[in-house]
């Protein structure tokens, strides 16, 4: 059963990436693609019906988190206090600003709001990719199961980090490349015209340094925690991740050079899944490394819910979920094809 809800999680987790990874990304490249005021509205216009439903995922994930794993939730969000205030302020000020964008028709406000929702989503993505990287690498926790990070301390991996260190800043960077990235290929594939050429042509030159730091990143997670690997010799099918992984990249480098919209994407969706589940596979059966020699890993025995709640807990998961993925696809189906050429507000 503790198995069956860890993956549970993590494909929860790695929806909401794919999902709201596309309309991060083109908050990072909102300002860089969108030139004209009509590009800005058709970029919003892509989004609009369906980045609201894309953070349902984050909410449902932290609630199965919640009963699933208890103490998991309750170590992780004490001692992750810091950047989860300021994820949830930046969540706050992105939505704010797509939401107002859309209703105001003066072009100092439109300005400040096209500003404040790319910074907002280039720093949710580093911050998401800091936090991935913090689990991968472990946290000081205490012998009470609880722990504190500041911000940064000497920016070493090792007993006393921070949230940033060299290592949590390469994942946050790779995050930053790979969303701008999905949001390039999204745009690519929901807009026609100068604004999808100029996302096309974005895409076609970002692929590449997203493989290199993809590259460097394996080694540099040897390097901050080479229990990793070690997992991945006891689970030999945990190796289809790190395949998958250049599948995607080799589906994105070939669907671009020849003008394949929807498999560039598919290509850039499988990309990001694997390296969620690759990240899982170097964990499990850990949920929360240890760093130090104060406290132990979290595993999932240690932080798994009582069997009452998790059976009662996983007939409703079903339904929920059930109904999460048929408004999710209903969503996606009414609003498929390419944004309209002169749209109008943001797609709702």
């Amino acid at each position: 059963m503790g198995t069956l809800w860890f993956w549970i999680v993590a494909f929860m987790l790695t929806v909401y990436t794919v999902l709201d990874g596309f309309d991060l990304g083109v908050g990072i490249v909102y300002l860089l693609v969108a030139r004209t005021e009509q590009d800005r509205r058709k970029a919003m216009h892509a989004i609009g019906p369906v980045w609201d439903g894309n953070e349902v995922w984050l909410i449902a994930g932290g609630g199965t988190l919640f009963f699933a794993f208890p103490l998991l939730y309750a170590s992780s969000f004490s001692g992750f206090y810091l950047p989860l205030t300021i994820v949830l302020w930046l969540l706050i000020l992105r939505g704010l600003s797509i939401e107002l964008r859309a209703h105001t028709h003066d072009k100092v406000f439109a300005s400040l709001f096209d500003t404040s929702f790319a910074l907002s989503s280039a720093i949710l993505a580093i911050f998401f990719g800091a936090a991935l990287a913090n689990v991968v690498r472990g946290v000081p926790i205490g012998a009470d199961d609880y722990f504190f990070l500041p911000l940064w301390t000497n920016w070493r991996t090792g007993p006393n980090p921070g949230i940033l260190d060299w290592y949590t800043v390469i994942g946050g960077i790779l995050a930053l490349l790979a969303l701008a990235q999905h949001g390039l290929l999204y745009l690519s594939l929901k807009t026609s015209g100068d604004l999808n050429a100029r996302t096309t042509a974005w895409a076609k030159k970002l692929w590449p340094i997203v493989l290199a730091v993809t590259l460097a990143s394996v080694p540099a997670t040897i390097i901050a925690r080479p229990e990793s690997l070690a997992h991945y010799r006891q689970h030999g099918v945990a190796w289809l991740a790190p395949a998958a992984v250049i599948t995607g990249i080799a589906i994105i480098a070939v669907s671009l050079a020849r003008g394949w919209e929807w498999r560039a994407f598919l290509g850039s969706c499988l990309y990001l899944a694997a390296m969620l589940v690759g990240a899982a596979a170097g964990l499990y059966p850990v949920v929360l490394p240890s760093v130090g020699t104060a406290g132990h890993d979290i595993t999932i025995d240690r932080a798994l819910s009582g069997p009452h709640t998790l059976h009662v807990g996983l007939v409703w998961w079903s339904f929920g979920i059930t109904l999460a993925i048929i408004y999710t696809i209903t969503v996606y189906w009414l609003f498929r094809g390419k944004v309209p050429e002169h749209a109008a507000g943001y797609g709702h």
